[in-house]
């Protein structure tokens, strides 16, 4: 029986749903579902993660090293922590791809990166050629599984249910060579685009850093994350962390609306798995519409304003 150990994501004060994204790919593995969660005082987090259904023991780490969620202050312990489990599971968010391939690492295996299906305990599915190829990927039974979850292939784990608590006291060395100086961010208080449920996003179309006000206005009034082409990150209308598909964050929301955006195919890697995607560009041709479900041939700048007084 497989025995399974997610390490948990959150900001310090909220558990992040990627978590629960885990939990679902884990219960599709089949086996005993745990949660490590690393925090300076994780009390909240951990009783939040106790009410994912499927989990059966919460692993409550606490230590002022973990003030802040740096892969190389918590892979040495998360590497121990895996030596009493077949898999050892992460999210596919930047905190994941930071730290599940250290832990692989420290424990000697391969890492499985992107899981989207499960077809056995140690068979999976994950994506190639940005998306445009599955394969399958299998693992020895004596090896120790460790694997990103892909974000936007899996639902996240319904609420509901009541692990057990444990406390668990870190015994791995620290390394002293990485620091936390600051945390900068672009977004504010509107959803991290992996997991908001609504993203709204623009494109070369915007034409200025400073017309891209515009999209932010809308989206805090749909309480939307905010996202952008490669196009619009290469021509510095906003930072490369709010980029969206294949060199950029891959995401599920359940509404997307693209402004501005034509649709290369590495755009579209990124959105394709959105619930509805309603694209808005003046031009007809504009790829984008060959996977909108609802495309609007107009300029923005005019139907932004109408959708806002619609509002």
């Amino acid at each position: 029986m497989s025995k399974i150990l997610i390490i948990a994501e959150h900001n310090g004060v909220e558990l992040n749903n990627s978590t629960a994204k885990c939990v679902s790919c884990a219960i599709a593995t089949g086996g005993e579902i745990h949660i490590a969660v690393f925090s300076a005082t994780g009390n909240e987090i951990a009783q939040q993660a106790s009410e994912l259904s499927g989990v059966t023991e919460i692993i409550n780490i606490q230590s002022a090293d973990y003030s802040h969620a740096l892969a190389t202050t918590i892979a040495p312990e998360a590497a121990l922590l895996a030596a009493d489990y077949s898999h050892v599971y992460g999210p596919s968010s930047t905190y994941g791809k930071d730290l599940m391939p250290r832990i692989a690492a420290l424990i000697g295996v391969n890492q499985v990166s992107d899981i989207m299906a499960v077809k056995s305990s140690r068979s999976f599915q994950r994506p190639i050629y940005a998306g445009n190829a599955i394969i399958d990927v299998s693992v020895p039974a004596d090896q120790t599984i460790v694997a990103t979850v892909r974000n936007a292939s899996w639902p996240a784990a319904e609420t509901g249910g009541s692990a057990s608590m444990r406390e668990h006291t870190a015994t791995a060395e620290r390394p002293t060579h990485t620091r936390f100086v600051e945390l900068a961010s672009e977004g504010g208080d509107r959803p991290d685009l992996q997991s908001a449920k609504r993203v709204i996003s623009g494109g070369r179309g915007l034409g200025s850093q400073e017309n891209f006000a515009i999209i932010y206005a809308l989206a805090d009034k749909l309480g939307a994350g905010v996202g952008a082409s490669r196009a619009a990150v290469d021509a510095a209308y906003v930072p490369n962390d709010m980029q969206v598909g294949q060199t950029g964050k891959i995401i599920s929301p359940d509404l997307y609306i693209a402004f501005g955006i034509s649709g290369a195919i590495q755009h579209i890697t990124g959105i394709k798995d959105a619930g509805t995607i309603v694209a808005i560009n003046k031009d007809s041709e504009a790829p984008i519409f060959e996977v909108a479900d609802i495309g609007l041939v107009g300029d923005l700048f005019a139907i932004i304003p109408e959708i806002e007084a619609a509002l």
